[in-house]
């Protein structure tokens, strides 16, 4: 019987991609990563409920150094880019990018696998946010499992699977709804504090894909 892992930020992408494969892949153990980001402490609480929520392992990794080599506004002092400043994608890409954050991660999860035998990692890379985040893209996948074929030693090396690499937001709500995925739990916000923000770039993703799919419940349980 194959056995997964996930990579689990507590948000949409993640959470769903769980919410899809748990059981056909047999995703056991979920990997949350601190890297100093300013919804960190959000993020893991969200996490762990989802872990709650599906009865599988969680494990949170702190990577405090990459903090320490991260200069976007994830991580610093300076606000994180909303209303006009979102219009310009590019920009709005680089105030948010984290050193080779999903290199990193899947690389960290690729040791779990080697050790603990695990066949697939899943991550919740999709296709609207590819467009502006080339680490979400097919053929950086691609490149991760052509990478673990030397990298691990499983007679099978694990694979890298993204659920909703051709998917967009509103699909991805969609599906979460078609599923009954626990879309209440999710954490979407790259800010702090108890609520979504509601004007970050992932906040407005995140809203703009419920009001497509009519979903007034959870607009008012996630933004209000």
């Amino acid at each position: 019987m194959v056995k997964s892992l996930i990579l689990l930020s507590g948000g949409l992408d993640s959470l769903v991609s769980l919410g899809l494969k748990k059981d056909e892949l047999n995703v056991e153990l979920a990997l949350t990563f601190d890297y100093g980001q300013k919804s960190a402490k959000e993020e893991i609480e969200a996490s762990k409920k989802i872990c709650d929520y599906y009865g599988i392992k969680h494990k949170v990794i702190k990577l405090d150094w990459l903090k320490d080599i991260t200069k976007t506004s994830l991580v610093s002092e300076d606000s994180v880019p909303t209303g006009e400043k979102l219009k310009d994608s590019k920009e709005s890409a680089k105030s948010v990018w984290v050193p080779n954050r999903n290199g990193l991660f899947l690389n960290i999860a690729g040791c779990f696998a080697d050790s603990y035998n695990y066949d697939y990692i899943l991550i919740g890379a999709n296709k609207e946010e590819a467009q502006t985040f080339s680490d979400n893209r097919q053929e950086f996948i691609d490149s991760v499992n052509e990478e673990f074929k030397f990298s691990t030693q499983k007679s099978l090396p694990p694979k890298v699977v993204a659920p909703l690499i051709n998917n967009d937001k509103n699909d991805i709500v969609m599906l979460a709804l078609k599923s009954h995925v626990p879309l209440e739990l999710t954490r979407s916000c790259y800010q702090g504090g108890k609520k979504h923000c509601g004007i970050c770039e992932s906040c407005v993703r995140l809203k703009n894909a419920l009001i497509a799919n009519h979903d007034e419940k959870y607009i008012k349980v996630l933004f209000e």
